[in-house]
């Protein structure tokens, strides 16, 4: 019997999930198949309900989706890292009558394994965070369980609250970078088709002694990285987080470990090809 997963959002041309789910599944001899399943969010609930009444066993979630999951009838189940973020990308099914999920955000756990696979470790360091939308709440998150000194996150609307840290405007770029150690790009300025934008303001120079991490993977490097290069600072983009994140749900999906590099590779043959 063929189990199905995949990505709720919408729109969804852009996804390399189901490259690199599948590559898996066919490396494990797994009868799995990923999907898209595009949801228009005023039909979210709909969509849901509809799969999950032809068997789906899992789901990502991505942009609209990742708050409006959470009020979903299904949802009975909320991990500790769901209820501080606020925010889910993974729904695992517990119980198929009645369907019962489980809502859990494997998007900061898939950051920090990839910030140590490139030897960056955010204990003891000043951060500074571009965004305050549902991805920065969870690399906030996660650079507070790693133990990082400050975190400031950097918002064009200020006001909003976060549930840890400090909100400033661009303006404050200039005061942060000279001691900050770790920049981390949640926006997704820079991501394609609009390749030629960047978050980081033209007259503020990026400090040379700051490690970048982009969240954006498409493209592979962005102009904000090539801002950090050009000064000789350390940029790392956002595939790994992508596929690290997407093996963690594959394993509370399915109960096994995907082979991580099986998926490395099938998301950067899956760019290339875009």
């Amino acid at each position: 019997m063929l189990e199905r997963v995949g990505l709720l959002g919408w729109p969804l041309g852009h996804s390399l999930s189901p490259a690199m789910h599948n590559a898996a599944f066919a490396a494990l001899g797994m009868a799995w198949r990923y999907e898209l399943f595009p949801a228009q969010p005023e039909r979210l609930a709909e969509e849901v309900t509809r799969l999950l009444a032809e068997g789906v066993r899992g789901f990502n979630v991505t942009i609209p989706h990742k708050r409006a999951v959470l009020a979903l009838s299904q949802v009975r189940e909320r991990s500790a890292a769901v209820e501080a973020i606020g925010a889910a990308n993974t729904l695992t099914v517990l119980s198929a009558e009645p369907p019962v999920l489980r809502a859990e955000n494997t998007d900061w756990r898939g950051f920090l394994d990839d910030l140590r696979a490139h030897d960056l470790d955010p204990r003891g360091k000043v951060c500074v965070v571009l965004g305050t939308g549902g991805s920065a709440r969870a690399i906030g998150y996660a650079l507070g369980r790693a133990g990082a000194t400050a975190i400031t996150y950097i918002s064009r609307t200020p006001t909003r609250a976060n549930y840890l840290g400090t909100v400033r405007d661009y303006a404050a770029l200039s005061e942060l970078t000279p001691r900050a150690d770790l920049i981390v790009n949640c926006t997704p300025l820079g991501m394609w088709p609009h390749v030629e934008r960047s978050p980081w303001p033209a007259d503020v120079p990026f400090p040379p002694h700051a490690a970048l991490y982009d969240l954006v993977y498409n493209p592979p490097t962005t102009q904000l990285m090539r801002q950090a290069r050009a000064v000789g600072a350390r940029a790392v983009g956002g595939l790994g987080m992508l596929v690290r994140q997407g093996a963690l749900a594959f394993a509370q999906w399915t109960g096994r470990t995907p082979p991580l590099d099986v998926m490395m590779q099938a998301a950067r043959t899956a760019l290339e090809g875009k």
